[in-house]
């Protein structure tokens, strides 16, 4: 994707999609909610336990964390029996993945045994993980999902993108829900890469048109209502149809992309990366799980996530409303039990 392309969403006309579940598999993070701070630093997800299982064998680390917060957001969003089987649209149900690191530890195992004992020493079990797209693929075939499937490996704005290509796929008619997620692992590869300890982390949201969100009688969390990607921020604000006079309660972003625009100035701003950690693909989706925490706790205004800025190629922003505008014909949202 070129860093001086920007893509428009606020079109009244388009059919809107909302956020209807999450699912955390984040250390020290309880819920959602505790995304908002201060972090309670304990408790919450432990991949010790977490990760372990029959279902879970033969599988790499980022895989196992993408599928136990997508375990969670189906659940969350009421799409699962209580064998949890998915209930929903299988056929029609996408699945898109933001990962910059995911299977790096898979692929080097790979790459050293080669170098070791030649081709004839790779497992036909490991092989699966050196796939690009691993993790989306895992998350599927769990759950039977035969929708577009497909992974975002994109920078710093990975996780803002996979949601707004999640969007697109619904808006478009392609998908009827998709189940988005942003994983990073922690591990002595992405330790290696990136010069210092990464952050075990997995966050999945699940996105469905908001009238059949008001149909099957769920609650629709939030509404994604902009996006943009450009070379700055300042660009993608003004492309993502961000003015003076929009009402954004939280700025999702760091410092230095905070000064960009002098309309946020007095918003509460939340870092999340300077409490986790480098979340890298994991962030824009982790914005999004906090954008929902936000609207749930009562807060006003809008949400406005940002990732990128002046020390990257390029930004990305994402405008998330509190309810979508649709209003349906024959019975109100219900609460999600």
């Amino acid at each position: 994707m070129s860093t001086t392309s920007t893509t428009r969403m606020r079109n009244p006309n388009l059919r809107e999609v909302a956020v209807t579940g999450i699912g955390l598999a984040l250390p020290g993070v309880a819920t959602y909610g505790d995304l908002l701070g201060p972090l309670p630093g304990e408790g919450g997800f432990d991949p010790a336990t977490g990760l372990s299982g029959r279902e879970l064998r033969h599988k790499d680390r980022a895989s196992r964390l993408a599928l136990r917060a997508a375990e969670f957001a189906l659940h969350d969003a009421n799409l699962t029996d209580a064998d949890a089987t998915f209930t929903g649209a299988a056929d029609a149900t996408a699945v898109v993945v933001s990962t910059n690191l995911g299977n790096a530890d898979s692929v080097c195992a790979a790459t050293d045994t080669i170098a070791r004992e030649g081709v004839r020493g790779l497992s036909p079990l490991g092989l699966p993980q050196t796939s690009s797209n691993v993790i989306a693929g895992w998350v599927a075939i769990r759950y039977g999902l035969r929708g577009p499937n497909l992974t975002v490996c994109n920078g710093v704005t990975s996780g803002l993108d996979a949601l707004a290509w999640a969007r697109n796929l619904i808006v478009a008619g392609r998908a009827e829900a998709a189940v988005v997620v942003g994983v990073e692992p922690a591990n002595d590869v992405t330790a290696k890469l990136l010069g210092e300890q990464s952050t075990d982390a997995a966050v999945a949201v699940v996105l469905e048109p908001a009238d059949a969100v008001a149909c099957r009688g769920a609650r629709p969390r939030a509404t994604i209502a902009g996006y943009a990607r450009a070379g700055d921020l300042a660009a993608a604000l003004a492309c993502a149809g961000v003015a003076e006079e929009e009402s954004v309660g939280l700025w999702l972003g760091d410092e230095a992309g905070a000064g960009a625009g002098q309309l946020l100035a007095g918003t509460r701003r939340i870092d999340l990366e300077a409490q986790l950690g480098p979340l890298s693909g994991a962030l824009g989706v982790l914005q999004c799980a906090a954008a929902v925490a936000h609207f749930q706790g009562g807060a006003t205004g809008n949400v406005l996530a940002a990732a990128g800025g002046p020390r990257h190629d390029a930004a990305a922003v994402l405008l998330l409303t509190p309810r979508p505008t649709t209003r349906p014909s024959t019975q109100e949202p219900g609460e999600h039990p």
